[in-house]
């Protein structure tokens, strides 16, 4: 078997692996859990060169099972933390929650414990790819831009706070289940985030991380506690970015923006289902979540023939509720460039005042390209060249950067006329 292969297999199976063992063995063997179906994969890598078996999922889940079996025994655990699993009514208990619905219930535990309000905000989305999705260290370092030592101690760090805080491996109930779906959110949407806005330097789109995010969210809407207008329309929001995902970038790897994407090749099954989702999302709905403002703001992009008949005045005022009900400086930002599309430059400027380029940190090029624009669109090319300058000076992922020479190069010719 190629090693490509085993290692698709890897990151799809490993994340239900590590559940089901975790409501199995208990939070506390986390750590010990994960290396030993990292084991099982190793092992596999080396025994399935010849021949691969029949089923390679229960195989593995087997192996893992055994190899969690082999540590506890060797720690000399054995009879102090783990059932009998080898006989009797034990075993055929264990065997259950091997089913496909017990798996999903062991991921969805597992989710609510990676995205725990108890851990720290930032340890949660690296905790989540490496437990629940079975992302590798240099993988999360990747995506994310950061250090693989920064990752393993925001990792390491969220063991720590598991154990120390005795979370319990469920899905909360009642009162306490509405922040925590929140907090669960949340950590998605940056996942679906990261691949879709990915500031990696040589790669705009992470496509495995927002296939994870729609991944995870659908597990969501699969069990009835969580299945809530607010997911229903987090799930038709990443339907629909995830519909123009192959238009991003053309055959040369060039970053198209929306005016020159082309609009045939966007995959019309996700918006559909994106439609079903955002229906589901609005039934009997009389306030809207910031998922809601979002999807609908996708929506219209993809409702429009063309560039040209794109409503900027229904997209300016979905970023207006938007902002009201979460105030950031990007919507702001975004409502500028809206403007410049209908010509309201007055507006465009007021909203550009009210911001600068420290409020968006790594992305500030963001902010000194949208002042490029609004003076180019004001016929003061000088000081479009000086933002656009600036904005090289900050980007950091390749495509964005030749995105932004283009622009460049059309202000100097613009100059030189």
């Amino acid at each position: 078997m190629e090693q490509k292969n085993i290692d698709h297999l890897f990151r799809y199976h490993s994340g239900k692996m590590v559940s089901v063992l975790t409501r199995i063995f208990g939070l506390k063997h986390l750590d010990i859990i994960e290396d030993a179906v990292q084991d099982t994969f190793i092992k596999a890598s080396i025994s399935w060169r010849t021949k691969q078996p029949d089923y390679p999922e229960a195989w593995l889940t087997q192996a893992a099972k055994n190899r969690v079996l082999d540590i506890f025994r060797k720690l000399k655990t054995a009879q102090k933390h783990l059932p009998n699993i080898n006989q009797g009514t034990d075993a055929i208990a264990i065997n259950e929650l091997f089913l496909d619905s017990e798996i999903e219930d062991a991921q969805l535990r597992m989710i609510f414990t990676a995205c725990h309000p108890k851990l720290d905000s930032r340890d949660r989305i690296s905790f989540a790819l490496k437990t629940v999705s079975g992302f590798s260290i240099k993988e999360i370092s990747s995506a994310l831009l950061t250090k693989e030592d920064t990752i393993k101690k925001r990792i390491l760090r969220a063991r720590k706070t598991i154990k120390e805080s005795q979370l319990k491996f469920k899905i909360p109930q009642g009162k306490l289940l509405a922040p925590r779906l929140e907090s669960v959110m949340e950590v998605l949407y940056l996942i679906f985030n990261e691949g879709f806005h990915s500031n990696k330097r040589d790669i705009l789109i992470r496509k495995e991380l927002c296939g994870e995010a729609i991944r995870l969210t659908q597990m969501l809407l699969k069990n009835k506690l969580t299945r809530t207008p607010e997911t229903y329309a987090l799930c038709a929001l990443m339907c629909f970015h995830s519909a123009r995902l192959e238009t991003k970038t053309n055959a040369e790897n060039k970053l198209l923006d929306l005016k020159t994407q082309d609009r045939s090749q966007w995959y019309f099954p996700l918006v559909k289902l994106g439609n079903t989702m955002m229906n589901k999302a609005v039934v009997e709905q009389n306030e809207f979540s910031c998922y809601h403002y979002e999807a609908a703001i996708a929506a219209e992009h993809l409702r429009a023939r063309n560039f040209e008949d794109t409503n900027w005045d229904k997209i300016h005022y979905w970023y207006q509720c938007l902002n009201t009900l979460q105030p950031m400086p990007i919507h702001v930002l975004t409502m500028a460039v809206v403007c410049m599309q209908n010509q309201n430059y007055t507006i465009a400027k007021t909203y550009l005042d009210d911001i600068k380029q420290d409020d968006f940190e790594q992305r500030s090029y963001l902010y000194y390209g949208a002042k490029s624009d609004y003076h180019a669109a004001t016929n003061n090319i000088d000081k479009a060249i000086k933002y656009i300058n600036l904005a090289l000076n900050t980007v950091n992922n390749q495509l964005e950067r030749e995105y932004l020479l283009k622009k460049k190069t059309a202000l100097l010719s613009k100059k030189n006329d």
